[in-house]
């Protein structure tokens, strides 16, 4: 497979003199951040992002549509196999690579919620599957034959405990059988295999309450045919997510990824990488919200003079601003910790946490300056604001992120 470093430089390169692929809000991306690195990579995600306009994403979002020919576009080009190794066909990058990838289709006015699924389950499976596994999943994901877009875990009787869950997963000959309920499951329609989080031993068998579940692929459409059901919910985003219910499911045995058990352990690799790449999209997010409220500001006259002149208005931008670039930080850390192989649980939270709320904080500035023009479907604030709302809640609350911080580095009394 050609590197993505050389193909998309080279398609930068011609696109940048081409200008059907111009559009006048990319010359407002001049806010100066102190991050300016990966700078090939964010310019060759932006030439492909520059091809899909935000009339795009808003006939997307107006339709409650997926939005097939932009993720088609990223598979193409590489980029959601940027974390696969080369020798499976993909580019072998790392989280940080991959993060600035989410983060520059946020930033450029897209959603990568549509796609991120596919970097995030890439480090459960690559860190903890089996060479066979890796040698018949990975180059087929790669070249975009198959998408790996679904991770089911969370349930409705149990939420973030994930300990409790009640999906089981019980051993039959050379298969298992699932029976069970999953909720918030994203694109599941849209995903050709998903990662399954079961329980193989009973809570009350175990002697830690991490210990006893598993996690297995799941080949989506098959199971559609013999033992899963599946339950869209309708939502306040065009966020194609569903509810499962599994009923005598036959999994084969070879779909168990890594060993019987330990699937707690393993499903945090991707959790991490999850809670870092959404950090990185909520940064973009921030960006994007900063970008058109500075401009606007700028332009917007009232009482004979620009909006943004007024205190009033600088320093909540500013403010937003400084706390974009401390998330920012953080995501790096994570990701730097992340790529070394050493445990960084603190800092995905810590940076997911930040990015949160300051992208949450630049939405809800960028629309008040913008008075009624930011409730226009046409300028795409209210869509970008719904879609950033979102990360106060999942995939983990800020408030079990205060939580984890209180216990395990504050060490402070666990609290529920």
């Amino acid at each position: 497979m050609t590197s993505i470093r050389i193909y998309y430089f080279k398609l930068f390169y011609i696109t940048i003199y081409d200008q059907k692929y111009k559009r006048d809000h990319d010359k407002a991306i001049q806010m100066k951040s102190t991050f300016n690195n990966y700078q090939e990579i964010r310019e060759a995600v932006r030439a492909l992002c520059a091809q899909f306009p935000d009339e795009y994403h808003r006939k997307i979002d107006e339709d409650k549509t997926y939005p097939e020919e932009f993720v088609d576009a990223l598979t193409s080009a590489g980029w959601l196999a940027a974390m696969i190794p080369e020798e499976f066909g993909g580019s072998g990058l790392g989280l940080a690579e991959a993060s600035v990838v989410m983060e520059e289709i946020n930033r450029s006015g897209g959603n990568s919620g549509a796609c991120h699924g596919q970097m995030y389950n890439m480090s459960t499976l690559l860190r903890n599957g089996s060479q066979v596994q890796k040698e018949f999943y990975l180059p087929k994901i790669a070249s975009g034959e198959w998408r790996l877009q679904s991770m089911a875990v969370t349930e409705p009787t149990t939420g973030t405990d994930t300990t409790k869950i009640r999906t089981t997963a019980v051993k039959k000959g050379d298969s298992y059988v699932i029976n069970g309920q999953k909720v918030w499951i994203s694109r599941v329609q849209h995903s050709d295999w998903m990662i399954l989080l079961a329980r193989t031993t009973p809570l009350a068998e175990v002697k830690k309450k991490s210990e006893g579940m598993s996690i297995f692929m799941v080949d989506i459409k098959e199971a559609m045919k013999s033992g899963m059901a599946v339950q869209p919910i309708p939502n306040m985003v065009n966020h194609e997510t569903n509810e499962l219910f599994f009923e005598n499911l036959e999994i084969p045995e070879e779909n168990l990824i890594g060993e019987e058990g330990k699937g707690f352990k393993y499903i945090l690799d991707g959790l991490n990488a999850e809670r870092t790449l959404i950090a990185a999209e909520c940064i973009g997010d921030g960006y994007w919200f900063m970008d058109r409220a500075t401009k606007y500001v700028k332009d917007r006259e009232v009482f004979g003079r620009p909006i943004g002149q007024n205190q009033g208005v600088q320093f909540p931008l500013a403010e937003s601003f400084i706390e974009i670039e401390a998330a920012n930080l953080m995501r790096f850390r994570a990701c730097e910790l992340f790529d070394h192989g050493q445990s960084c649980g603190a800092e995905a939270n810590m940076a997911k946490y930040l990015a949160a709320k300051s992208s949450w904080e630049a939405a809800n500035h960028c629309l008040q300056f913008h008075g009624g023009f930011g409730f226009a479907n046409e300028y795409d604030i209210e869509r970008k604001f719904r879609e950033t709302r979102l990360y106060q809640v999942a995939p983990i609350s800020t408030n079990l992120i205060l939580s984890y911080v209180a216990e395990h580095l504050l060490d402070l009394p666990r609290s529920f």
